[in-house]
């Protein structure tokens, strides 16, 4: 059945009211050529999903009958936030359509010395707002009804240093030069949210590395193999959902 996210909050509305869908959906309707009776499920990003009933449906307008709100999640037992050096070309996109399918709850893009792209003022605003409607895309089209927080772009060091060493998430660091794999890893999902720090193409620099080690990073290999950016943190997404029951 057809998924659409709605912007507009869903909660206030009771069974039986009509929803206007914004324009985006409208387009969507059309290419998909549904017609006025089909059956639709809405979400609002905030938990849950509700089937609805399309009403009637113009060029540029359509609604839908809302049916009872059903309380189905699909999210992992534990909430991870990708902490991701910015890939150059059309691989950010691929990886936050993946990460986002793979169960992330946050996605922070960082500027680091590495970056190929380096984004800043209003076009890193641009950027993430592309971003974030690549995130509503992802949860159509994965089932999940709880939307993902994407970051505007910021330097890494601007990130590190908003950490404090208190208790408070535990933080993994992909690296090569990393002694400790997986095994270092909690056997159980654990209760604090978990930070995944991956560098962009040509990974994090020495000096990078030192810096998210004092900000209380655990460094982490994968192996033998060196992965690509956009293959490493979606790697250790599927062994973090293997481990701890994610999937």
């Amino acid at each position: 059945m057809p998924r659409f996210h709605i912007a507009t909050p869903l909660q206030a509305l009771a069974s039986g009211a009509t929803v206007e869908l914004p324009e985006e959906v409208v387009r969507h309707l059309q290419v998909l050529r549904l017609q006025t009776g089909d059956a639709v499920t809405l979400f609002d990003g905030t938990g849950g999903e509700y089937p609805a009933t399309l009403g009637e449906i113009g060029k540029r307008h359509a609604a839908a009958l809302l049916g009872e709100h059903q309380a189905r999640e699909v999210e992992p037992p534990y909430a991870v936030t990708l902490v991701q050096g910015i890939a150059g070309g059309d691989k950010m996109d691929w990886l936050i359509e993946k990460a986002i399918e793979l169960g992330v709850r946050r996605v922070v893009p960082l500027v680091t010395v590495r970056s190929v792209v380096r984004l800043s003022g209003e076009r890193a605003q641009r950027r993430a707002e592309h971003w974030r409607a690549l995130a509503c895309a992802a949860c159509e089209q994965c089932g999940r009804n709880r939307v993902p927080q994407i970051d505007a772009p910021a330097p890494l060091d601007r990130w590190l240093d908003s950490k404090g060493m208190a208790d408070g998430p535990l933080r993994l660091m992909l690296s090569p030069r990393a002694q400790g794999s997986l095994e270092l890893l909690p056997e159980a999902a654990p209760a604090v949210p978990v930070e995944l720090l991956i560098g962009p193409e040509g990974g994090l620099s020495a000096d990078e590395e030192t810096a998210a080690l004092a900000a209380g990073y655990l460094p982490i290999s994968l192996g033998s193999r060196i992965l690509r950016t956009e293959t490493a943190g979606l790697a250790m997404l599927a062994a973090l959902a293997t481990r701890w029951g994610g999937w």
